[in-house]
């Protein structure tokens, strides 16, 4: 009975759609991550009576077929990159940005790495890093006898280095853009890196050609909607119950026949 395959095909949906909330949920307190969904597509259908096909030699046409459908699959889990709520956190080296844009972070094996989280610090010798160690793109050292670190908001680092009366500017911080940053590939550790589907990155400085601005002393929160996901979760829930009462229905209709015979 095609019903069974049919129904099990919108519980393993489903289950796919909880996984996803679940990890959503999971991630409301990571900085600067960005909630996915689920996407669902039609499987094939089975056509017993083909619309527009001859009833009669005159010409008839049936004006409605017959087409049974194989049920569902997950078809995408695209990520929302909308911007998530900006928190103060009183520390030099957390920045967050506000509008569009990625940090870029040399990742270990020499790939480049984008990333919202903007939760950096200086390591042994002075270089802005992330809090993997993993060093901000372009690299930017702050000395070690350096104190009233600021960013400013279009990027620019400066520090009053030993007994200096003036500031000295030590870079500009950079942030980088996709054509389709949806496209981007997730490696985890909030990290993005670019894809054929994403583009190549495009670089830029904060407040100009379309790139947010940055904020010292702030991140980003995850853009999760914890009662958004409850919701979607309950949604989930009764949708996979049905299909599973469809399954219970059709082993009742095959046990029937089993007891004619």
């Amino acid at each position: 009975m095609k019903a069974l395959y049919i129904a099990s095909t919108g519980m393993a949906a489903q289950e796919r759609n909880v996984e996803i909330i679940s990890n959503n949920i999971a991630n409301m307190r990571t900085t600067g991550y960005k909630r996915q969904r689920a996407e669902f597509q039609d499987l094939l259908y089975q056509s017993y009576r083909r619309a527009g096909s001859q009833t009669s030699d005159q010409g008839t046409q049936v004006p409605v077929g017959i087409e049974i459908g194989s049920g569902v699959k997950t078809a995408a889990t695209p990520r929302i990159m909308s911007q998530g709520t900006v928190t103060p956190t009183e520390k030099d080296l957390d920045v967050a940005i506000r509008g569009e844009g990625f940090f870029a972070v040399q990742l270990p094996d020499g790939r480049t790495g984008y990333t919202r989280d903007g939760s950096f610090e200086r390591d042994s010798s002075g270089q802005l890093v992330n809090i993997d160690g993993y060093e901000v793109q372009p690299g930017i050292t702050i000395p070690d006898n350096s104190n009233n670190v600021s960013i400013s908001a279009d990027g620019i680092v400066q520090a009053y280095v030993g007994t200096d009366t003036a500031p000295t500017q030590l870079g500009q911080i950079q942030l980088y853009r996709f054509v389709n940053k949806g496209g981007l590939e997730s490696i985890g550790d909030n990290n993005f890196v670019e894809t054929a589907a994403s583009g190549t990155a495009q670089a830029g400085v904060p407040n100009a050609d379309g790139m947010g601005d940055v904020m010292q002393g702030y991140l980003e929160s995850a853009n999760v909607n914890p009662v958004t996901e409850i919701a979607d979760l309950i949604a989930a829930q009764r949708a996979y119950e049905m299909n599973a009462r469809v399954i219970t229905g059709a082993d009742e209709m095959l046990s029937s026949i089993s007891q004619m015979r």
